[in-house]
């Protein structure tokens, strides 16, 4: 048996018979994922439980929520491919704006374009010798990288980005089929129960997956120590763990655009003065929000976006 996810649809699929019975949650495609998923409390939380290759997000599903994602980050356009925002330390990079980091620079948030540039290794892409063996931004600060947005290595480095964003939502898709047992690891064990319904009411439904690989490369799973201010992070597993009770279907959504709202709004209050992040809320509140109003059309809905596709210019 083996499990399959399409955009919204989860189904079981049994080689003997090769038909499908609807599933309503269960969204791994292993059976220790399974297990895990199921019996989060009772087995052991010190080994991996995910098996290499392993998928439940199709790649339509991926290319067509990325496409979104593209848009979100900066208006779906190849200009926009590399960015680097005012008074930030690091460059963002690719339709995800993946972090990173100059020599020297503060890293107060995890960089994952270097992460990125592995996966690309991984599946055969050629990249330029200036980008392999992991290295830092060359660019040092927003200034000099603004200044090169002409320049030989930065047409490179947008062209190699537009030209693997399918490799890029297949990248983004499988960090969140990975966050889930990471997130239930580091959850206090009394909240895994909430936590792992409330992903999987979300993951069972188009929009509730696009709020969530959104969410995820947005703000990240929220596991790492540095991301917090006052000892309180922002990324998705304080969303899911602010929501309220056990909500389905679109109350879910609602449920987890509220609680995206006041994550946000929380680390606004404790970040440090010095980093004007009020100036940002705005768009925040407005990429968040949206959650809760999403309407994809179904079933065509992986096949219509991704033939849309974003702007080229």
């Amino acid at each position: 048996m083996r499990l399959v996810v399409a955009l919204g649809t989860c189904v079981l699929a049994c080689s003997a018979s090769g038909q499908g019975v609807p599933l309503s949650l269960d969204l791994l495609s292993s059976a220790e994922d399974l297990s895990f998923m199921l019996h989060a409390d009772q087995v052991r939380l010190d080994r991996p439980v995910r098996l290499p290759g392993s998928s439940w997000i199709s790649d339509e599903a991926a290319k067509a929520i990325s496409r979104r994602v593209w848009e979100n980050e900066s208006g779906g356009t190849v200009e926009g491919l590399t960015f680097w925002g005012r008074g930030e330390g690091f460059a963002s990079l690719g339709i995800g704006h993946f972090i990173w980091y100059p020599a020297g620079a503060d890293r107060p948030f995890g960089e994952s374009f270097t992460r990125l540039l592995a996966y690309f290794e991984r599946r055969g892409v050629a990249l330029p010798d200036w980008l392999r063996n992991n290295p830092t931004c060359p660019w040092p600060d927003r200034e000099s990288f603004r200044r090169d947005l002409a320049g030989p290595r930065m047409k490179e480095l947008r062209t190699l980005l537009h030209d693997t964003v399918d490799l890029q939502a297949r990248f983004m898709a499988n960090r969140l089929e990975a966050a889930l047992p990471r997130l239930l690891r580091s959850a206090p064990p009394q909240r895994r129960a909430l936590v792992r319904a409330r992903f999987m009411a979300l993951a069972s439904q188009p929009e509730g997956l696009y709020a969530l690989i959104d969410y995820v490369n947005f703000k990240g799973e929220g596991l790492y120590p540095q991301e917090r201010y006052n000892n309180t992070g922002w990324g998705l597993l304080q969303v899911l763990d602010d929501m309220r009770g056990y909500p389905e279907g679109r109350t879910a959504l609602r449920e987890f655009s509220r609680s995206a709202r006041r994550v946000l709004w929380q680390r606004v209050l404790n970040s440090p003065p010095e980093r004007d992040e009020m100036r940002w809320v705005a768009g925040w509140r407005k990429r968040v929000k949206s959650y809760a109003g999403l309407r994809f059309k179904a079933p065509e809905t992986a096949q219509t976006l991704a033939s849309a596709g974003p702007n080229k210019t």
